[in-house]
């Protein structure tokens, strides 16, 4: 669904998206960070580690997950239906899910055997997996986004989002918002009801910022040896200086 020649739409190039999907593309840009913290993170991990971040690993998957099956069940045939040619991007999007629910199985079973040696591997498939996932479905959905419309696109966002469980919902704001671009995040922030961006701001941020910190951690010890940026959750340098 894009021209000869063009560029295809990403996340990656967050600024030249249209911005009422700005929300769907930091879901995606969440998902491959998170992908990079678990990689790095099982490169410093021991088996005394893995109960913690395994329960990061376990709420990251079941947003993956709830995003997923909320495309097939609700997303893509609203598209099928409102956007001529989405038929086959469907199905293939569709069979590109269970791919990457094969490559999430394979961490969970590291997690299940308190094995970091087979956690490195299976996070690194994972992360490879999921990258070309996305990039994938970014180059066809993305457009169908944009033919859809404005109005008729968040009609649609409500209905996902009323599909998510509520350990989904609490955990959404904080997720999508860490390290997010300031722009779109105001755009994101602007969609919520006030009480939900009062509590994606404190209490949310705060238990979000408890899940993830051991992962962080661990993150950036690995990355003393490579070099690599690690990601934070959002203000945790401040609170550091406070300390």
């Amino acid at each position: 669904m894009t021209g000869a020649g063009s560029v295809p739409m990403s996340s990656e190039r967050l600024r030249t998206l249209p911005g009422h999907f700005h929300g769907f593309a930091l879901m995606h840009i969440a998902m491959r960070r998170d992908a990079r913290r678990l990689s790095a993170a099982a490169r410093s991990a021991t088996p005394g580690h893995l109960d913690r971040v395994g329960d990061w690993w376990h709420r990251l998957r079941e947003v993956i997950d709830w995003h997923h099956h909320s495309e097939d069940r609700v997303l893509w045939p609203e598209l099928r239906r409102s956007v001529p040619g989405f038929d086959e991007a469907a199905r293939a999007l569709s069979d590109d899910h269970g791919r990457l629910e094969d490559a999430m199985d394979r961490v969970d079973e590291a997690f299940a055997h308190a094995s970091p040696a087979a956690l490195v591997p299976a996070a690194d498939a994972f992360g490879t997996v999921l990258r070309t996932h996305l990039a994938d479905e970014e180059r066809l959905a993305f457009p169908a986004f944009t033919a859809l419309g404005r109005k008729p696109y968040l009609d649609v966002e409500r209905r996902l989002l009323r599909t998510a469980p509520p350990g989904v919902l609490a955990h959404l704001p904080p997720w999508m918002l860490d390290e997010a671009e300031p722009g779109a995040a105001a755009r994101v922030e602007a969609t919520m009801p006030p009480p939900v961006r009062l509590l994606g701001r404190t209490v949310l941020r705060r238990r979000y910022e408890r899940l993830l910190a051991p992962v962080v951690r661990l993150a950036r010890e690995a990355a003393r040896g490579t070099g690599e940026p690690v990601g934070r959750p959002a203000h945790q340098d401040d609170k550091e200086k406070q300390q």
